[in-house]
C-alpha cells in the first residue's frame, strides 16, 4: 500500500483538532458569560449613581468584576474543576455520579445536593434565554427609538422562533455558532480597546486592592453592588457541563485565548467610557460604538444571545437526561436530532416547560433591566453546591487531605457565600423567582426518587425469588404451562425476582415459552458502558436466561440494538419468533405509604406521563405485550 500520507506531521492534525475544537466550545460553552457584557456593568453602577459616580468607585467596579473572572471562572472553573470529570463528563448529576460509587453514610446528603444543583441549573437556563435575548433587543432603542413599544414583542417572537427550531436539531447551525460567536468577542475587544484610551487610568483596575477597598468604603451598599457584579460570571457553569462535549484542552485554550483577554478589555474599556462620559453609565455597552455601527452590533448582539440561549436549552435537555438515566425524573421521550451526534437530542416535554417558563419572565418583566434582579440567585446556588461538592471530590478521588482541600475550597466556598448573600438581597424584586422554579424542580425531583424506592420496596414483598420460581416451574413440566415455541423476553428492574409480566402471563394465560429471557437494564455512574461490560449472561436454566445490559448515562437505551450485538455474542433466539413482556403498573395511593397524600399524588402523575417503555427502549412495536396490576402505594 503506497504511504505518501504518512509523513503528514500529527502535530499538525493535532494543532487544527484544537484549533476547531476550541472554536466550537466559544459558540456552546462561552455563549452566555459572552453576553454579560451586555447588562453587568450597567446593573452594577446603578447602586452608586444616584449622587454622581467618582473615578475610584469606577475603578473598583472593574477591579471587583476583573478578579471575579479570575477567582471564580478561571481558577475554579477553567484551571480545577475541568479536571473533576467522570470519564470525561462534568456538570452536577455527572460529578454526583462520580461520588455515589464510595458516598458510604454522605449518600443522602450528596443525592440532595446534587438534586439542589441540578434544580438551579434548570432554573438558570429560564432565565438565561429572557434576559439575555431581551438585552440585545434593547439595543434598538437607541438605533429606532419609535421601536421602543415593539422591544417585548420582537423578543417574545425571537424566542418562539429559538425553541420552535429545536426539534429540526441544531448540527446544521453550531457550525456558524463558533465563528459568530467568536466575531462577537473580538468586537467586543475591539469596542474595549478604542475606549481605553479615554482614560488609561482604569487600568488600575487590575490591583485587587481597588476591589477590596470599594466593598470596605460602601459597606452594605457594596455587598448589594456585588448581586449586579456577579453578572459577569453567569454562565460559568456551562464551562463544566459542556466539558464531554468538547474536553479540556480545547476549553482552557478558547478561555485563554479569546474569550478572557476580550471580556476584560471590554469591561476595561466601559468602565474607562463612563469616566470621561458619566452620562454613559445609563448603556455603557451600546454606547461605546458609533452610531454607524450601532445597528451591525445589535443584530450580532441578537445573534450571540439566541446561541446563548441554545447553548443553555442543550445543556438543559443533557441534564434531564442524565436525571432520568440515574433515576432522579421519570422516562420521558427523547428524540434524537442527528444519526451520527448522539449528544443532540430534543425533549418535547422539557422543551415546552423551557418555553412556558421563558415567555412568563420576559412578559412578567418587561425589561432586562428588571428581569437582572431576578437573574443571579440560581447560579450563585449552583456554584456554592458545586464547590461543595468538589471538596468530597477531593478527598475522595484525589486523596487530598483535609487540611490541602480546606485551604484550596474554603476561601472560593466564602467568595460564593458572599455572592449567595448578596444575590438574595434581591429576592424581594423579583429573586424569588428562581427559587421557586429550582424548589419545584427539587421536589419533583426528590418525589420520583423517594417513590421509587417505596414502590420497589412495596412490590418486593410479594415477589417470588426467581431460583425458586424456575426449580418450581421445571419441577412439575409434565403437568405445568402449555409450551409454545419461540423466545419470550421480560424486562424487570429486579433480576433476582419472578418478573410480575411473566406470573401474569402464567396466571391468564398458561403458557410458557421455549426459551425465556430475564432482561435487566442498568445503569452504570459512567457517561458511557465499554463493550466489555455491556453485557452480563448467564443460563440459569434449560428454559431461562437472565441478561443484564448496562448502559451509560449519557447514552441512548436502545435495547433492539444492544440485543442485535448480543446476537452476535452467541445468545441465540429468532428477532422475528421474540416477544417482549412489560408489566404496567397502575398506582392507587395510601394514606399510610410513608409520603404526604399530595407527594404520592405527584408521584403517580409523574409515573402516569412517563413515556412509553416500548418506544423509550427502541422495541419493536409490534412484538411487545404489556401486562398491567394494581399496586397501592
Amino acid at each position: 500500500m503506497p504511504q505518501e500520507h504518512s509523513d503528514t506531521p500529527a502535530p499538525q492534525k493535532t494543532v487544527r483538532s484544537l484549533f476547531l475544537l476550541a472554536l466550537g466550545s466559544v459558540g456552546v460553552v462561552y455563549g452566555d458569560i459572552g453576553t454579560s457584557p451586555l447588562y453587568a456593568f450597567r446593573e452594577a453602577l446603578k447602586p452608586i449613581g444616584h449622587d454622581g459616580i467618582e473615578r475610584v468607585e469606577i475603578i473598583g467596579l472593574i477591579s471587583l468584576m476583573i478578579w471575579a473572572l479570575t477567582i471564580i471562572v478561571t481558577f475554579k472553573y477553567v484551571l480545577f474543576l475541568l479536571r473533576a470529570d467522570n470519564d470525561g463528563e462534568g456538570g452536577t448529576l455527572s460529578l454526583l455520579a462520580l461520588l455515589m460509587k464510595n458516598a458510604g453514610r454522605y449518600t443522602t446528603i450528596l443525592t440532595v445536593m446534587g438534586l439542589v444543583g441540578a434544580a438551579l441549573f434548570l432554573g438558570d437556563a429560564m432565565i438565561t434565554p429572557a434576559l439575555s435575548v431581551l438585552s440585545a433587543v434593547e439595543g434598538l432603542k437607541l438605533v429606532a427609538p419609535q421601536l421602543t413599544d415593539y422591544i417585548v414583542p420582537i423578543a417574545v417572537v425571537i424566542l418562539i422562533a429559538i425553541f420552535a427550531v429545536q426539534s429540526r436539531g441544531t448540527g446544521a447551525v453550531a457550525n456558524f455558532f463558533g465563528p459568530i460567536t467568536a466575531v462577537w468577542f473580538i468586537v467586543m475587544a475591539l469596542g474595549g480597546i478604542v475606549h481605553i484610551a479615554d482614560d488609561f487610568g482604569i487600568f488600575a483596575a487590575f490591583n485587587p486592592w481597588y476591589a477590596i477597598s470599594f466593598m470596605l468604603r460602601e459597606g452594605f451598599l457594596g455587598i448589594v453592588v456585588l448581586g449586579a457584579v456577579f453578572l459577569t460570571v453567569t454562565g460559568a457553569e456551562a464551562l463544566y457541563a459542556d466539558l464531554g462535549h468538547f474536553g479540556r484542552r480545547p476549553i482552557q485554550w478558547a478561555w485563554f485565548v479569546l474569550v478572557f483577554p476580550a471580556l476584560v478589555l471590554n469591561y476595561l474599556g466601559q468602565g474607562a467610557l463612563v469616566m470621561k462620559h458619566p452620562e454613559a453609565a445609563s448603556d455603557p455597552f451600546f454606547l461605546m460604538f458609533p452610531e454607524w455601527a450601532l445597528l451591525p452590533v445589535v443584530i450580532l448582539a441578537t445573534a450571540a444571545t439566541i446561541i446563548a440561549s441554545q447553548a443553555v436549552i442543550t445543556g438543559a435537555f443533557s441534564l434531564v437526561r442524565q436525571g432520568i438515566h440515574l433515576g432522579f425524573l421519570p422516562r420521558m421521550e427523547i428524540l434524537f436530532t442527528s444519526e451520527t451526534n448522539t449528544g443532540q437530542i430534543y425533549l418535547p416535554s422539557v422543551n415546552t416547560l423551557l418555553l412556558f417558563g421563558v415567555l412568563s419572565l420576559v412578559l412578567l418583566f418587561q425589561s432586562s433591566e428588571a428581569l437582572a434582579t431576578a437573574y443571579g440567585i440560581s447560579v450563585t446556588g449552583a456554584m456554592v453546591v458545586t464547590t461543595v461538592m468538589a471538596y468530597q471530590f477531593v478527598r475522595s478521588r484525589w486523596r487530598w487531605s483535609v487540611l490541602l482541600s480546606l485551604v484550596f475550597l474554603l476561601p472560593l466556598l466564602v467568595l460564593e457565600m458572599v455572592f449567595l448573600g448578596a444575590n438574595l438581597l434581591k429576592v424581594h424584586d423579583g429573586g424569588y423567582i428562581p427559587v421557586l422554579f429550582a424548589g419545584g424542580f427539587t421536589v419533583v425531583m426528590w418525589t420520583w426518587r423517594r417513590g421509587s424506592a417505596i414502590l420497589f420496596t412495596k412490590t418486593r414483598h410479594a415477589d417470588i425469588p426467581l431460583q425458586s420460581f424456575i426449580t418450581s416451574i421445571e419441577r412439575k413440566s409434565e403437568h405445568g404451562p402449555v409450551s409454545v415455541p419461540g423466545t419470550a423476553i421480560f424486562l424487570t428492574s429486579d433480576p433476582e425476582t419472578a418478573p410480575a409480566a411473566l406470573l401474569h402471563n402464567l396466571k391468564h394465560n398458561h403458557v410458557l415459552h421455549e426459551r425465556n429471557i430475564i432482561l435487566t437494564i442498568k445503569t452504570v455512574n459512567r457517561p458511557r458502558a465499554t463493550p466489555a461490560e455491556r453485557f452480563v449472561a448467564e443460563s440459569l436454566s434449560e428454559r431461562f436466561s437472565r441478561v443484564e445490559i448496562r448502559f451509560g448515562f449519557m447514552e441512548s437505551q436502545n435495547v433492539s440494538q444492544a440485543l442485535a450485538q448480543l446476537r452476535r455474542g452467541g445468545l441465540k433466539f429468532d428477532i422475528m419468533s421474540t416477544s417482549f413482556y412489560l408489566g404496567r403498573r397502575k398506582l392507587v395511593p395510601d394514606a399510610k405509604s410513608g409520603m404526604p397524600y399530595w407527594q404520592d399524588r405527584l408521584f403517580i402523575t409523574l409515573a402516569n406521563s412517563a413515556a412509553d417503555p416500548s418506544d423509550y427502549f427502541r422495541l419493536p412495536a409490534n412484538r411487545v405485550v404489556e401486562l398491567g396490576s394494581h399496586v397501592i402505594i
